[in-house]
């Protein structure tokens, strides 16, 4: 890929949550697949980490046409019962247990902050569920009701994927953050996140720092063969990369 020749500082950072921004030792996808067990539908466990960082909806609805083996059916009724199980598995978890961020998160958002360069989280949860982890990290105190930060606060923007026309790996979570922050070079950009949903996003905006994230839930080999610029071993070397650019 050819460099190109003249780049801009960079003007807004957007990092994933779960896996990214906030420590997941896999239990999104042990809720899942609870919610998928409990209303019928069949599944393995390499599927549903294939499909991480996807709106949940959106994979429900993958899952139950594959299952039901009929591409065009009315999959409206499965796809209710699986997914309002799920929304109740996960925020019970999210709700009763202790939620991290991930190592050199808080550091690289520190970092970020002495640039003056915006944070955007974006997400394949709805903004319920969001709503339980920014509030359980303390990241929602200083948002407004439309999720919007300001210089001092923690993030500056919470974008989730049913407040967009789709979710990953559809480029409009990160087009509508560039948008808030009236961001127009893509070459201005860093997307980050940790699943092959985050990357082929970052890939459909044209974000031409469009990184992966190997110690959330996929490994380097997993996120290699997916279009990235680079691949992080952790948050704690993303204040390196940036000064290198």
């Amino acid at each position: 890929m050819k460099l190109p020749s003249t780049k801009p500082p960079v003007q807004l950072v957007i990092f994933d949550m779960a896996g990214t921004t906030v420590a997941d030792e896999h239990e999104v996808e042990a809720c899942f697949a609870q919610a998928a067990a409990d209303t019928g539908l069949t599944v393995s466990a390499e599927r549903i980490l294939a499909m991480q960082g996807m709106g949940k909806r959106q994979v429900f609805d993958l899952l139950w046409r594959e299952q039901l083996a009929h591409p065009t059916a009315d999959t409206t009724r499965y796809v209710e019962r699986s997914y309002g199980r799920f929304t109740e598995v996960l925020e019970d978890h999210y709700r009763n247990n202790p939620v991290h961020p991930t190592d050199g998160c808080l550091e690289t958002f520190a970092f970020l902050h002495l640039l003056k360069i915006p944070i955007a989280l974006t997400t394949g949860f709805y903004r319920s569920v969001t709503n339980i982890i920014l509030g359980q990290l303390g990241w929602l105190d200083d948002l407004n009701e439309r999720f919007e930060g300001t210089d001092e606060s923690v993030i500056q923007l919470s974008i989730t994927s049913d407040e967009v026309e789709e979710g990953r790996p559809r480029p409009f979570m990160i087009q509508k953050a560039m948008q808030h922050f009236g961001v127009t070079d893509t070459q201005a950009v860093i997307n980050i996140g940790d699943t092959p949903s985050d990357l082929l996003s970052g890939q459909a905006a044209g974000i031409w720092y469009n990184l992966g994230l190997t110690n959330g839930t996929h490994t380097r080999q997993q996120l290699e063969p997916y279009p990235h610029y680079y691949l992080l071993n952790s948050l704690t070397e993303l204040p390196e990369f940036i000064r290198s650019i």
